[in-house]
């Protein structure tokens, strides 16, 4: 279950990565429309990432916790943030998906 700080450091994690991707200059601009935005593949990149870092953090609490060297709290906020991060990604895959299949519905 998700509490309102892990909702606060999820959508703080989302300002990152749209800033840093923003900042990126131009390795993030499309060249055939000219935007100044970063790419939607510079945006999942950095999303995926910051999934993927999300589970590490998590892992290493578990192993610290089986270890000693943790508090049970730690490992508890670090599986939430990681729960929070998975449903997110998984709630974006699934809008992509369906905003394929619209567009493919399509009539020419």
């Amino acid at each position: 279950m998700a509490t309102p700080s892990v909702a606060a450091n999820a959508y703080a994690s989302l300002s990152r990565i749209m800033e840093s991707a923003a900042g990126a200059g131009g390795a993030g601009k499309t060249a055939a429309a000219g935007s100044t935005g970063p790419s939607f593949n510079a945006l999942l990149k950095e999303a995926m990432n910051g999934v993927l870092e999300t589970g590490h953090k998590s892992d290493a609490q578990a192993v610290a916790m089986a270890s000693g060297k943790a508090n049970v709290m730690d490992v508890v906020t670090a599986v939430a943030e990681t729960d929070v991060a998975v449903s997110t990604l998984v709630s974006v895959r699934d809008k992509v998906i369906q905003a394929y299949e619209d567009i493919m519905r399509m009539p020419i």
